[in-house]
């Protein structure tokens, strides 16, 4: 009887050792050791949700994650083929020391609260797909879908995060009319629009975006958290500073541009751009000279550009924005690729550029008690998407360092914010 108990008190006393010595799970996020970057983003937003605490581990193994150990978690790991390693408190106290190092650039970053996310995007089918909702599709990150009803219904406090799809805020219909004014899904695109000014007491689909951009810029001086890629970007600023006049030629609202409407654009109330030139001939496929693409003369072989690299200790906000597994990304186009570094504000954050054009592709800045983040492009894997084309499938790019950007930003608002020092 004797050994009996002697047995069972050395089993527990194993077990107990065993607890102590593997009790974080830790989620690497560089190039060799992580087989799926992107589902490891929502296996973090997923222990979030579940109440978890995640110490984001900037700029150690490309931005890797860390928690205590979970069964549930790791379960869910091995079912979407993220790559972990449990670790026993020692080990992760290296880790921990390792990035505490003055002489380190890293810092340890508390996630702590699962952010709620919408995506601003039309109930129809459009015959283009949105990067941002796949990743959020193939990451397993859930997200509400709003549109100008809720927006204008004041819902957006509810959430904490917004994306803006693919869109047009100056009232143009992304300026398709001269190639695709003919095409079904331009005219039902142009009906709808027409049909939800109406609806909201607008004459104008012009004068309906300026309300829903003007809601937008309340959510982020509120405290919200703003990503835009593509179109969303520029177009969006040009409506803020086309408040007070008309922009739109006649196809578009059936009165012509006011004569003096470039000289009456208000720079001071874009969140990112100034003393920019407007394209108002609706012949011409681009709203303005924000964006780089009519200029740029760039081989697709050649075309990347560079993440920078902040001072995480200092700069925690960018840093996290810029984790990656390589600091060169794919570039990719878009009608707006990119923005040319001439017309950004003085107090805009570049996080990527592309020299040689003297472009920026990734840009943030703070307006209120909120950020925004733009991204030129509209698909990372996808360098020309054309209007038409199918999906990309992240199956097949699973640790897209292109994609990982934006999913960055999805978790941005779930961390707890340092100051940054000047």
């Amino acid at each position: 009887m004797k050994k009996t108990y002697a047995y069972i008190g050395t089993f527990l006393a194993i077990l107990t050792c065993h607890a102590a010595i593997a009790s974080k799970l830790f989620i690497p996020m560089d190039a060799d050791n992580q087989t799926n970057h992107l589902k490891a983003y929502g296996i973090a937003y997923a222990a979030l949700k579940d109440g978890m605490t995640i110490d984001w581990l900037l700029n150690y193994e490309g931005g890797s994650f860390g928690m205590d150990q979970n069964e549930g978690i790791e379960r869910m790991c091995k079912l979407r083929g993220v790559s972990y390693e449990v670790m026993s408190d020692a080990q992760y106290l290296g880790v921990i020391n390792k990035i505490s190092d003055p002489n380190f650039n890293g810092d340890i970053i508390k996630l702590e609260k699962a952010p709620k996310i919408c995506v601003y995007t039309p109930p129809g089918k459009q015959p283009w797909d949105d990067a941002v909702t796949l990743a959020l599709t193939y990451a397993e990150i859930p997200f509400d879908k709003v549109y100008d009803d809720e927006v204008l219904a004041s819902k957006l406090p509810e959430y904490d995060w917004l994306h803006l799809h693919h869109e047009d805020f100056t009232g143009q219909y992304g300026k398709f009319w001269a190639s695709f004014q003919n095409a079904n899904w331009y005219q039902e695109d142009v009906r709808l629009s027409d049909a939800m000014a109406a609806k909201h007491g607008f004459k104008k689909v012009s004068q309906l975006k300026l309300a829903v951009s003007k809601k937008i810029r309340d959510f982020v001086a509120g405290g919200g958290y703003l990503f835009a890629m593509c179109s969303a970007t520029d177009s969006y600023d040009i409506a803020l500073a086309a408040e007070n006049t008309d922009i739109c030629d006649v196809p578009f609202d059936g009165d012509p541009v006011a004569p003096d409407a470039q000289q009456k654009l208000d720079f001071s109330k874009c969140f990112a751009f100034k003393d920019f030139q407007l394209f108002t001939n609706p012949y011409i496929y681009e709203f303005s000279n924000i964006d780089n693409t009519q200029f740029r003369r760039v081989n697709k072989e050649a075309d990347y550009f560079t993440l920078f690299t902040f001072s995480a200790k200092f700069d925690p906000v960018p840093s996290m924005l810029c984790q990656d597994h390589t600091t060169t990304i794919k570039g990719f186009m878009g009608q707006t690729t990119s923005f040319r570094k001439e017309v950004l504000k003085s107090n805009v954050l570049i996080m990527g550029d592309y020299k040689p054009a003297n472009e920026a592709r990734y840009i943030h800045g703070e307006y209120g008690k909120g950020t925004w983040t733009f991204y030129g492009g509209h698909d990372p894997e996808d360098y020309e998407h054309a209007i038409g084309d199918p999906p990309t499938d992240l199956n097949l790019h699973p640790n897209s360092p292109g994609y990982r950007l934006i999913l960055n930003n999805v978790l941005f608002p779930a961390a707890r914010k340092k100051p940054r020092k000047t």
